[in-house]
């Protein structure tokens, strides 16, 4: 089944995963997989590990999500280094192992390696997919706070919805700590005609070097509150833990409460603090 034929039916609540390491076996992802698919979410998705270099990794995890734990998946499929044969190829190994849902994404360029110059955007890549294959239920990615390199909010919301025209059927936000700044972004996609549902992306922070990571990657603006929970708290890792939990219930049961589409939590591959969350909140789903 298609995610996008869940959203008519109720609020998706999703969770998201990163393969392991290539020099780790990948059965030492199994443990997390069986855990976070017990907790019956409407799909795992599947990273491709650091930097994009994940490969036919996140097909294999994907895979084993879909055909050894019965749990809906979407593989991430970024696009600034493939060529057409890899896509082509991507495409049909999804397809073998029956994974139906993809997030194309742009994808973090590394330093020192070239781009294929081929997909420039994901837009360009969703356009091929809906030609080549469009059985695919295609995700594609948006920022609330506006992609780092956007200009400004119109523009984002301008190469947004070209993404959704493109072919695009729902979309999964980047992490934010601020509702404020999603309703806000919810309301410029309204006013651009953009009309798919949009999930809500939640990440659990867990330790003070990861806050610090994430928001240097993406921008996010941390409330106050949370800035001095942080900075009370930062030299006690149980204690960030906590916090990091009850501050992602909060915004997710606030989210709930103003109707929003779909719960998309950025497990980090951490099953303990993905089944503290669903614990708290799967009375409001």
């Amino acid at each position: 089944m298609h995610t996008n034929n869940l959203f008519a039916q109720k609020t998706v609540f999703s969770f998201e995963v990163f393969p392991p390491k290539r020099d780790m076996p990948l059965t030492a992802i199994y443990e997390t997989l069986r855990a976070l698919s017990s907790l019956r979410p409407d799909f795992i998705s599947v990273t491709c590990g650091a930097n994009g270099q994940g490969g036919n990794r996140t097909v294999e995890v994907a895979a084993a999500i879909k055909n050894q734990y019965h749990c809906e998946t979407a593989a991430h499929m970024p696009c600034i280094y493939l060529t057409e044969k890899e896509a082509r190829q991507t495409l049909e190994a999804l397809h073998q192992n029956r994974i139906e849902n993809i997030l194309v994404l742009r994808g973090d360029q590394t330093p020192g390696r070239e781009p294929a110059h081929v997909f420039e955007y994901a837009s360009d890549l969703i356009s091929f997919i809906k030609k080549e294959a469009p059985n695919f239920n295609i995700i594609g990615a948006c920022y609330p706070e506006g992609h780092l390199e956007s200009k400004t909010p119109a523009a984002d919301i301008r190469h947004l919805k070209e993404k959704v025209d493109a072919g695009a059927d729902e979309l999964i936000s980047q992490l934010f700590f601020d509702n404020s700044l999603f309703y806000r972004f919810l309301e410029r996609c309204e006013i651009a005609g953009i009309q798919v549902p949009i999930e809500a992306g939640i990440m659990p922070v867990t330790n003070q070097k990861q806050i610090e990571r994430m928001v240097t990657m993406c921008g996010a603006t941390l409330p106050i509150k949370f800035q001095r929970a942080i900075a009370k708290y930062g030299s006690n890792p149980a204690a960030i833990q906590d916090i990091g939990i009850a501050y992602a219930v909060d915004q997710i049961a606030d989210l709930l409460a103003n109707g929003v589409d779909g719960i998309h939590v950025y497990t980090m591959n951490n099953p303990y603090i993905a089944q503290k969350i669903t614990a708290a909140v799967k009375n409001l789903l």
